[in-house]
């Protein structure tokens, strides 16, 4: 995955990055410990659980959850725009 481009989201005061992955689908928890939102895959799973992650806009305790081109996932002020780019 890599990252580009963050900028502040004026309607909702969030940051908003743009992560580019080049596979899909992306386990959720994966996504989080990848852009260093978390120190590690147990604690992606954990703020998962307790229902801190929401994808596209709803709550999200899935911590498998396949993320695809077009998600967005929320955590802890963060945005995370997901955008598919093959090799």
């Amino acid at each position: 995955m890599l990252r580009r481009n963050s900028a502040i989201s004026p309607d909702q005061g969030q940051q908003m990055r743009d992560v580019i992955i080049n596979r899909e689908p992306v386990e959720l928890y994966k996504i989080l410990k990848f852009e260093g939102l978390v120190e590690s895959g147990g604690e992606a799973k954990a703020v998962i659980e307790q229902g801190m992650v929401k994808v596209n806009r709803a709550v999200e305790t899935r911590k498998r959850k396949q993320i695809v081109g077009g998600d967005l996932v929320e955590f802890n002020g963060e945005t995370l725009k997901i955008t598919f780019q093959e090799k």
